[in-house]
């Protein structure tokens, strides 16, 4: 593995205030209670939509997040979903706290309380990945039982490469037809759990009070109680880090059926393998090039596990 030539943190190109429509900022500050003096935009992440920490003039904070209904419909949808998730979930997960949201006009607006932090650094180092571990399992405990709320569909229907990407994927890849295999077997593994499904670094806050805490609970959905834990340590593995140690040891991952974690590996190389030959969006230059990497990293892990040659 290659060490990843993301620039992480700063992978993403987003709105700015000055530049959101004057009713929105209005609604910001009304709802802020102060005018804004000072905005700080969050561009880790892969979209385009508004993500900034914004001050008011007395002092008071908020994290906000928009995007236009017309302009960004798609991430407008997923912050939608995601104000759905979070009102559902309420405060038995360690998200941020959601203080208000709109989805009124054109736009939808989330405010979410400001959290002194920082995300993990890159490449991971071993106490600050199993603080995000231990994140993953805090996660898969509270949501054992799923709010009624929430109308969850399995991963694989939601993004139906993760079982069929190799199917773009040139036959001259090695062992092309047996990692195939393995991924179509996705489709009948249990998904019976709630999973975050973009549980990265980008995602998790290390907050200057002690908690760790998980961001845009965007795209739920039902899988494996252990599937954020082992994307973790895909990233972990290309990062160098002996992910196979750390799986035989954490809780969700310790005992599962070694052919189920291959599963997955091979469901996700595939699956970023066939979203690397489509244009990159120009609003998020690095996307390719992180799913290339991804890629890269599950299927190093993914011949290591099985023996293959890579």
């Amino acid at each position: 593995m290659s060490p990843s030539a993301v620039p992480h943190g700063k992978t993403a190109l987003r709105l700015e205030w000055k530049f959101l429509p004057k009713e929105v900022r209005a609604l910001v500050e009304d709802e802020l209670g102060s005018p804004v003096v000072k905005a700080e935009s969050r561009n880790g992440g892969f979209t385009a939509g508004f993500a900034s920490v914004l001050t008011g003039a007395d002092g008071s904070q908020v994290f906000v997040k928009a995007a236009s209904k017309v302009a960004q419909a798609e991430i407008a949808a997923s912050y939608s979903e995601e104000i759905d998730t979070v009102v559902a979930l309420g405060d038995g997960v360690p998200a941020p706290r959601l203080d208000w949201f709109s989805r009124q006009e054109s736009w939808v607006l989330l405010g979410f309380e400001a959290v002194p932090s920082r995300q993990p650094r890159r490449p991971w180092r071993p106490p600050e990945l199993d603080r995000a571990l231990d994140l993953a399992e805090t996660i898969a405990a509270a949501t054992r039982t799923i709010p009624s709320g929430l109308a969850l569909v399995p991963l694989v229907r939601d993004l139906p490469t993760l079982v069929t990407g190799w199917s773009a994927v040139p036959t001259t890849w090695p062992h092309h037809d047996e990692a195939a295999a393995l991924a179509a077997r996705l489709g009948t593994l249990p998904a019976d759990h709630f999973v975050h499904a973009d549980l990265r670094d980008d995602n998790i806050l290390f907050a200057a009070d002690g908690r760790t805490l998980a961001c845009d609970w965007n795209w739920p959905a039902l899988g494996t109680i252990w599937q954020d834990t082992v994307d973790l340590l895909i990233s972990a593995h290309g990062d160098g880090l002996d992910a196979e140690a750390v799986l035989a040891t954490r809780d969700l991952t310790r005992d599962v059926e070694p052919d189920h974690i291959d599963a997955w590996l091979a469901g996700v190389c595939g699956y970023m393998l066939a979203a690397t030959q489509r244009p990159a969006p120009p609003t998020s230059p690095y996307l390719r090039v992180h799913q290339q990497w991804t890629a890269d990293a599950a299927w190093s892990w993914l011949t290591q596990r099985r023996g293959w040659r890579a």
